[in-house]
């Protein structure tokens, strides 16, 4: 829209206030705010979900892999045979035999269920989510035959464990006897405790090397699942097809959209429903652009009239309020972009702020899942948040536009 620069001039005296027009001055502030607002709103509700949904995939399958091979009653007897099938998968990059298994743990007198982990020495400290998050201990004690393991951070805290503790971990395949099954239970020493930032899995997990988990649950050479890593996770079951019936004798591919669909499917509900949410206030702020455009072309009636006997055109009167009203839309989204940054850079600092305010637990790991509030802002979405504004603050302005264009200078200016 090319205003010509009489009309930028008229645009210009109608967006800033002159006497007897405070009342519009102040809806027109009334609604550069609620789209400031709405807008600042949508990018911070929308990175906040992508990051939780991204820190959350990546934790999640930085720890169980974009797929697994899951033995039949829990153990894989030919996993040698599994990986190498595996490695040789086009769009596999990595087969890493593993066994998992829920079992209990004791320690100063405290029971807690876990999820014990046995992994190679090599895949334990190679496994980023693990070796750069250890906040106390050191990972490289984790060695086959040194009886150390590696503990949650949540867990430690539940089984009051620190760095030299032990822990005794209850395994109920133990020994037969005359009076029944005795459950098998081993102490270990605590040589590292992480926090991969999940709170399940830093409530749960204990790693020890492979070696280490199969003399506990007494399997041998066996292992429970191997698991895979490919290089598209969204194709994971178009690249892993091919492996399915290569492996259905010795076990079954779950892959990671199975293993936490429900999960992801309500986090993508989520993110759609709020968005739509979220764009009825800018549905509101638009109302509020043209109501106080209405008022603002009932005010210069009068002025509207002589401008159309001097010879403006009714498109160009036309542009005058749309460029007003787009320009009202313009400020708020300028201003929401900048409120919605600054809050995303303190974002966690505005939680804690408020969390010492209320005294409430706004962002309670042990229902949050993450430790942190997590954010990603994609360019995409913040580009069709702004397009969306747009496009309804321009429709917003199309009525009272079109009623100033459509004003009979005549019928205004008969008893002048």
């Amino acid at each position: 829209m090319i205003l010509s620069a009489h009309e930028r001039m008229i645009a210009r005296r109608y967006l800033l206030p002159h006497k007897g027009e405070g009342f519009i001055f102040v809806v027109a502030g009334f609604s550069v705010g609620a789209v400031a607002l709405g807008v600042a709103a949508l990018i911070v509700v929308m990175s906040v979900m992508n990051g939780f949904r991204a820190d959350l995939f990546d934790r999640i399958v930085g720890l169980n892999g974009h797929a697994v091979v899951q033995g039949y009653n829990g153990q894989l007897e030919d996993w040698e045979n599994v990986v190498d099938l595996a490695i040789a998968t086009e769009g596999v990059t990595e087969a890493t035999p593993m066994i998992e298994q829920p079992l209990m743990a004791s320690s100063n007198g405290r029971v807690e269920g876990i999820l014990l982990r046995g992994l190679r020495v090599e895949d334990i400290t190679g496994n980023p989510l693990i070796s750069e998050n250890i906040t106390a201990g050191r990972l490289s004690d984790v060695r086959v035959g040194s009886g150390n393991i590696a503990l949650g951070a949540r867990l430690a805290e539940s089984l009051g464990a620190r760095v030299g503790s032990e822990v005794s971990l209850i395994s109920p395949e133990g020994r037969s006897t005359p009076v029944g099954t005795l459950p098998r239970i081993v102490s270990y020493r605590v040589s590292a405790i992480f926090e991969v930032g999940v709170y399940d899995y830093d409530k749960a997990f204990v790693v020890m090397p492979v070696e280490d988990a199969q003399t506990l649950l007494m399997l041998g050479d066996m292992v429970t699942t191997v698991e895979l890593e490919v290089t598209d996770p969204d194709r994971v079951g178009r690249l892993l097809a091919p492996l399915a019936p290569q492996v259905s004798r010795s076990g079954v591919i779950v892959d990671w959209r199975q293993m936490n669909s429900a999960l992801f499917e309500a986090l993508e509900v989520e993110r759609v429903a709020m968005f739509i949410v979220l764009c009825i206030i800018i549905l509101v702020a638009a109302f509020n652009i043209a109501s106080s455009l209405i008022m603002l072309v009932r005010a210069k009636r009068r002025d509207i009239a002589i401008l159309r006997t001097m010879g403006a055109s009714r498109a160009g009167m036309t542009r005058i309020f749309m460029a007003v009203g787009l320009t009202i839309g313009l400020v708020g989204i300028l201003i929401g972009l900048a409120l919605g940054a600054t809050f995303l850079f303190f974002r966690q600092g505005v939680v804690d702020l408020i969390q010492a305010a209320s005294g409430q637990d706004l962002w309670d790991p042990s229902v949050r899942f993450l430790s942190e509030l997590p954010s990603k802002t994609d360019p995409f979405e913040v580009a069709a948040i702004v397009l969306v504004t747009l496009i309804l603050v321009f429709i917003a302005t199309l009525f009272p536009a079109r009623k100033a264009a459509a004003t009979d200078p005549v019928e205004v200016l008969r008893y002048e």
